[in-house]
Order: structure tokens, then sequence, then C-alpha cells
């Protein structure tokens, strides 16, 4: 039986590896503060009372996708994502017993790519949004640390994740298409990775024995088309009407002026139609990585109470 504490346990990641690793040989532990069952704010210190010594940490805590639309929004992912991580590692310093490895769940926004195709883990860190630095901070620090205290690192760094009722983006996808209210842009040819939330907590036992950075996709990269079509076709719903890229473009011209209020704008509209995926043969050479195509898991995301 492994001990493992996991941070950002409630997150839409974080309860999938708590949920998967606990029906394995894991016992899961979350962050409490004390001998009471509140979450800890990491982005203040802290102090770690277990019961027991933890073989790994997985540290899942995090500000994500949000955009910040003030200065105060946009020191608080500085304040999770780095001075939390900074703020965890200090209170693992007191520990009776240091745990044996530790696995950070970083973003392939550290890349700061907008396009490319099959970009590795050598790619330079040159994210330029205020998630994306602070990630890289967040990396560097545990970088550090880990070796200063002689800690296996296992980082990996994630594209878009899939999985039973999916938040953001791809929520409002499926929500879109449920609704009529989605529209298909140009061809919808261009691809994306993705990564099925299950098949990142399943490979975090071995990411933990050997350490490292890895990125991990499901292999296929499917279309905006691909995607589409198999979430209409698990909804039982018609295909999404197609718009050409030209009427796209006026309506994100209408979002640049109109503000973030507006669906779209020309970044996301470039975002959209542009393919960006992620090379994870490393991943599958070091660590046995076999993850299930997205494509065939559309069913369990949009009807996840049928199974």
């Amino acid at each position: 039986m492994m001990n493992v504490l996991l941070t950002g346990g409630t997150g839409f990641l974080g309860r999938t590896i708590s949920r998967t690793l606990s029906s394995s040989d894991c016992k899961v532990f979350q962050l409490t503060s004390g001998s009471q069952k509140n979450r800890i704010d990491i982005s203040k210190p802290f102090d770690l009372e277990l019961d027991r010594p933890v073989q790994t940490i997985i540290h899942a805590a995090g500000n994500a996708h949000s955009i910040p639309k003030t200065d105060s929004e946009q020191q608080s992912f500085f304040d999770v994502n780095y001075l939390g991580t900074k703020n965890l590692c200090k209170a693992i310093e007191g520990l009776n017993i240091l745990p044996k490895s530790i696995v950070f769940i970083s973003t392939v926004a550290v890349y700061g790519v907008d396009e490319g195709i099959l970009i590795s883990e050598d790619h330079p860190l040159k994210g330029e949004t205020v998630y994306a630095k602070s990630k890289i901070l967040a990396e560097e620090w545990l970088h550090e640390w880990t070796y200063r205290h002689q800690i296996p690192l296992g980082i990996l760094r994630l594209p878009l994740i899939a999985g039973p009722n999916p938040p953001r983006k791809l929520g409002a996808m499926v929500r879109g298409i449920q609704t009529g209210r989605y529209l298909s842009i140009g061809q919808a040819s261009d691809r994306k990775s993705m990564v099925w939330a299950e098949d990142i907590a399943r490979i975090i036992p071995k990411l933990s024995e050997r350490g490292g950075i890895y990125n991990l996709t499901d292999g296929f990269h499917p279309t905006f088309g691909e995607l589409e079509q198999a979430i209409a076709q698990a909804l039982k719903t018609k295909r999404p009407v197609k718009v050409p890229y030209w009427f796209a473009n006026i309506l994100a011209k209408t979002g640049d002026l109109v503000g973030n209020r507006f669906p779209i704008n020309s970044e996301r509209l470039q975002k959209m139609v542009s393919t960006l995926t992620f090379d994870d043969r490393k991943a599958r050479g070091e660590l046995g990585w076999n993850p299930n195509p997205v494509l065939d898991k559309i069913d369990h995301l949009v009807n996840p109470f049928e199974h």
C-alpha cells in the first residue's frame, strides 16, 4: 500500500486522480487543516500534519485557465501556482520523514506556442501568459528544491484534459453542441492534443518511481471536426452548423472591439484554426504510456451517468 498526499483533490483532474489511485494499491490523503477537514489555502504558509509517512506527493493544486481581468486576479496565479508550490515545499520540510518522490501537474502552456506539430519536452519554455509564467516558476523552484533534498521529481505537461463532465472549453463545447449554439468554423481540420484524465492518473505511480519531464497526449490528436462529430453522435443530436472562416473572422473583429464579454476575438479564433500537437514518445518509451484515444471515450464524456 502506497501512501499518497494529493493537493488539488477537489479539482477536475484532482478528483479523478484521487478516485483512480484509491481504487488501486494506494491510500490517498488530501491537505487538511489540523484535525479538521478544511481546505488549506496554499497561497499562504501552512504546516503539514500527517499521522503516517507518505511515499509520494502529487501537487495538482493550481489556478488554471481563467482569464485574469485585474491586477489582483493576475497576482492570484503567482500566489497559488508559484508561491503555493514554495509553501508546500516548506511544509514538507517540517515532516519527520520526507517523501520518496514528488509529482507536479504542469501544462503545455509553458512552451508558449499557439501552433506547431509534435512539440517535444526540450522545446524552450517561452510561455508569456500569467498562467504559463507561474507554472514555469513553479517548475524551476521544484527542480532546485528536489535537487537540494535529493527527492526524485516527476513533471507532467498536459494539454486539454478530457473526462466525464469536463469543465471550461471542452465542457462549453459539449453544451454548445447540445443546445445548438455551437458553430463549426471552416474545414475544422486542425488538430489539437488531448488526453483522458484517468490515463493521467494511472501513469502517476510509474512516474513517481522514475521521475522526469513528460508530455502526455492520447497520441491521436483529433481534429475539431472529428471531435464535433463524435460529441454530436454521443448526444444523439445534429452536427454543429458550419460557418466559413470569413464570417467567423467578422465575429472575431467584433469581439476585439467589445472585449471579454464577447465569446470570440481574433486571438481565440487563431487558436481555434491552428494545429497544435505535442510529442509523447518519451512517455511511451520510458513509462510505457499507452493511452486511450479520447474519441473512443466521448460517450463516457457526455453521458457519464450511463457508465
